[in-house]
């Protein structure tokens, strides 16, 4: 959410990050209700303090009268009148003040200057590392070679659930397993994150704090009666871990990575890369989250990128890492580096990992505070999180990129040791 004062003093500002993401046609309408709403909501202040200095004033003249043994009969109406006013006036400033904070709500936060502007097609790819295979159409799709081995069982994944769930089977379920340990051992003992294992289903005010409503509740699995919501990446539990608190200078900057099944009622239009492990309704992730001040995010954006970054080198799957045009950059993101792995067999570059830094934007929803130094007046943290990584297509790109050529698919080094073998045959 945006600090009200952008509002109130900076429209233009606004009005700039709604265009650089081309949402300004979408968006000015709303924008301009706002400031109209603001308007008003001065215009009610203003007359509520001439009320209430005139109420003021008349009750002192009401009690001088009494004092004095005179008739205040009209002043003690006209009181009455003016306490009738400003009961008017202060709930239309508060209806004002509320319509403008649901506003703001619906507003994506701004991108930092160095976001391209424009629409996905000006992404720009940044960095590289490996050498995708050129031989995919010798290469099985992970689909079918995962069912070959075994290891996939999508039939009665959509038999048991329905289209876009997995189960994976044998060696197929330990390599989920191993994956995860592997994750969350170098996050935790090369990078320094705190491990977390946080609740899957969180409460409405949980999928506000991190951006996810109100404008996004179509897109969540919820659990009307409870009015509580699977989540859709350990993001969310993990964010709010410190939501209504202050924390001290020196906790940051602070990390937390934690696995979690995720959960998104969309998984892309029917029929449009819906094969195999490309789009799926659950899936398993680690993610890893900082809290930083404003003073450093930028940096640890960087950091956390690499992080993510190394996860693949380990696994020896060839990436790139891409720079997000603003139109293309998440509701609650002002900048996002994308990790893509290339999926030979697919003939697709595959994103794996969407690394963001918040600025101040889901820390004002959460309420996420820390106080410079002692005696100074708290300040928003900023947030980042990234996926390090997501499983499925991970496990679609290692089927497909160490497939050999007896059909057997050659297991990464450094995630032999959580998986027992060399090889899944």
């Amino acid at each position: 959410m945006h600090d009200i004062r952008l509002l109130r003093d900076q429209l233009d500002v606004l009005r700039e990050g709604m265009r650089r993401r081309g949402k300004l046609n979408e968006l000015g309408d709303l924008l301009d209700r706002a400031e109209s709403l603001e308007q008003a909501r001065r215009s009610a202040i203003t007359e509520l303090e001439s009320k209430q200095a005139r109420r003021n004033k008349v009750t002192q003249e009401v009690a001088q009268r009494r004092k004095a043994g005179e008739d205040a009969t009209a002043l003690i109406a006209e009181g009455r009148s003016i306490g009738e006013q400003i009961t008017a006036l202060e709930q239309r400033r508060n209806e004002a003040d509320a319509a403008v904070q649901a506003m703001l709500f619906e507003l994506p936060n701004i991108t930092l200057p160095e976001v391209p502007e424009g629409d996905e097609t000006h992404n720009r790819v940044v960095s590289s590392w490996g050498t995708p295979r050129e031989d995919g159409a010798s290469l099985v799709p992970h689909w079918d070679k995962g069912a070959q081995l075994g290891v996939l069982d999508l039939p009665r994944g959509a038999k048991i659930s329905g289209s876009g769930f997995i189960v994976y089977r044998g060696a197929g379920a330990r390599l989920v397993r191993s994956l995860m340990n592997m994750m969350l051992d170098i996050h935790t003992t090369e990078h320094g994150y705190e491990e977390c294992w946080v609740p899957l289903v969180v409460n409405r005010a949980s999928m506000t704090g991190t951006g996810q409503l109100p404008k996004f509740e179509e897109d969540m699995y919820g659990l009307q009666e409870e009015g509580m919501y699977l989540i859709p990446t350990a993001e969310v539990p993990v964010t709010n871990l410190y939501r209504d608190e202050i924390l001290e200078p020196t906790d940051l900057p602070r990390g937390f990575c934690a696995f979690s099944a995720c959960f998104r009622r969309e998984a892309g239009a029917a029929g449009k890369d819906t094969r195999g492990l490309l789009r799926v309704h659950e899936f398993d992730k680690v993610e890893i989250v900082r809290y930083a001040t404003p003073e450093n995010s930028r940096e640890q954006l960087e950091l956390l990128t690499r992080h993510a970054e190394t996860i693949l080198e380990r696994l020896e799957l060839p990436y790139r890492r891409l720079l997000l045009a603003a139109g293309d950059t998440g509701f609650s993101s002002a900048m996002t580096y994308d990790l893509e792995v290339f999926a030979p067999a697919v003939g697709k570059w595959l994103e794996v990992s969407s690394c963001s830094v918040f600025s101040d934007f889901q820390a004002r929803r959460a309420n996420i505070r820390y106080r410079p130094a002692a005696g100074e007046k708290p300040r928003f943290v900023h947030t980042l999180n990234g996926s390090a990584l997501a499983f499925s297509r991970i496990i679609a790109s290692i089927i497909e990129h160490h497939q050999q050529p007896d059909g057997s698919v050659r297991i990464p080094e450094a995630l032999q040791p959580y998986f027992g073998r060399a090889v899944l045959a």
